[in-house]
């Protein structure tokens, strides 16, 4: 069954994350200490005669793309590693989609790495049921983690009341944008649909890419049509499609798919989008060459932590909502997101106990030390009211506070092959080999098949 987020519940967010007034914007890194300076560890060194452990975590930010994520993640091991003496943690880390790939593989041979990322819904799914994944239910009982998740975050990685992953992000997708390109061409950031075509109509004519796509790992086209979909069909049909109890054929969604297609012939997005990776998409924003850029709050810490990235840069960025579509029935303040990624333990892993205790370690400390260290949001709740926190960063925690609607990637909603179907039509649909009509009809085949 899909797990439809409810904002009542992600909305108590503000009470732990909002930034109180007083926040300023950061002309640098800024970052607070992690609080590991100097300061004692809640958790007890283990005895150093302990029996030596060994522990393997797959994750997935590798340190050229995802500096800051692979920064903390090697810090919070290295504190581990001196708290318990007798714990030695190999990491390897894999580009996302490349993990994915990884995980299926490894899970045929029932070989799973003793910790690893997961993601919520019909992604973990399978995994559960095939007996891969403990139940954390004690970890998040324990005393480390009771009462710290925000609310609506665990939730969605529980099958039939039991809880197999814990959530480390909390993530939206705002429409980032480059201020300097948008001033040099006297651009407003638009509010509505038609506002925002006109836009990516001036910057194509000026020679300028409006919108910097990288399709070929295909949930990132999603995401706009995932958008589309909310805006002009209304809230709920996309995943009520999802779950079978509406249908991809209502005439909302496949208007959405028809105004990708529009985007595409109007050259809304970069050149070869559906032959590059993210990465590689993401680079036409980060060297100044497209305009805008679609993606989810986890690429804040490039926009404001991440050293290697240009100060210059950084300054420049600015955000927007997916603006309303006239007539549609959805509505601005409604988001596709939701949590990100999860940790979870191999149910066969001959170190289950200590690979519990290390998620248990490492989720609490990433909920303390990701929004100063990293600039990311975790499923944690973080008093941020004494922190000094980029601008960008305490304003989508402040839109955060006023989202009407959170829906989950799309992708990560459906069971395994509908999802591969999905992502297999949204590429098509890009590059368009189907129409709109028939995305819709091979999605709903998939639905029922799946349902």
């Amino acid at each position: 069954m899909v797990r439809k987020l409810t904002v009542s519940s992600l909305l108590l967010v503000l009470s732990l994350l909002l930034v109180l007034p007083g926040c300023r914007s950061s002309s640098g890194s800024n970052r607070e200490s992690s609080g590991n300076n100097g300061s004692s560890s809640p958790y007890s060194a283990e005895d150093s005669d302990a029996k030596p452990v060994t522990l393997r975590m797959m994750h997935i930010w590798p340190e050229d793309s995802s500096a800051q994520q692979y920064k903390l993640v090697s810090q919070i091991i290295d504190q581990y590693e001196k708290d318990h003496p007798n714990v030695t943690i190999k990491q390897e880390v894999i580009e996302n989609d490349l993990y994915k790939n990884k995980l299926k593989v490894l899970s045929a041979f029932n070989e799973l790495p003793d910790v690893g990322i997961t993601w919520a819904a019909g992604f973990m799914d399978p995994y559960v049921k095939s007996g891969l994944f403990a139940s954390l239910d004690d970890v998040v009982n324990g005393p480390e983690l009771k009462d710290k998740f925000v609310p609506g975050t665990v939730e969605a990685y529980e099958v039939n009341g039991r809880t197999y992953a814990l959530p480390i992000e909390l993530n939206i997708t705002p429409i980032y944008y480059n201020k300097a390109i948008f001033a040099k061409y006297y651009l407003q950031v638009p509010a509505t649909y038609s506002q925002f075509k006109q836009v990516v109509r001036m910057l194509a004519s000026k020679g300028v890419e409006p919108v910097a796509l990288g399709n070929k790992d295909r949930w990132m086209g999603s995401l706009w049509y995932m958008y589309l979909a909310e805006r002009i069909a209304g809230r709920g049909t996309l995943t009520q499609a999802i779950s079978g109890t509406g249908t991809f054929e209502d005439a909302g969604l496949i208007q959405a798919a028809a105004e990708i297609q529009d985007l595409v012939d109007m050259n809304a997005f970069n050149k070869g989008f559906n032959g590059l990776s993210n990465e590689e998409g993401k680079t036409e924003f980060m060297d100044g060459r497209a305009a805008m850029f679609l993606t989810g709050t986890w690429e804040i810490p490039n926009f404001t932590t991440n050293p290697d990235v240009p100060q210059e840069f950084k300054d420049k960025v600015g955000f927007f909502k997916f603006p309303s579509v006239e007539g549609g029935s959805g509505d601005s303040n409604s988001w596709v997101g939701g949590p990100g990624a999860g940790l979870f333990v191999a149910e066969n892993s001959k170190v289950k106990e200590e690979a519990k205790k290390f998620v248990s370690y490492f989720v609490a400390k990433w909920g303390e030390q990701s929004v100063t260290d990293a600039g990311v949001i975790p499923a944690t709740k973080v008093d941020t009211a004494n922190m000094k926190l980029p601008q960008i960063y305490a304003d989508l925690l402040g839109e955060l506070n006023k989202a009407s609607n959170i829906t989950l990637f799309a992708d990560v909603q459906m069971k395994p092959d509908a999802a591969q179907v999905h992502l297999n039509m949204i590429q098509a649909l890009f590059g368009e080999a189907v129409t709109p009509e028939e995305f819709a009809k091979q999605h709903q085949a998939a639905a029922q098949k799946s349902n």
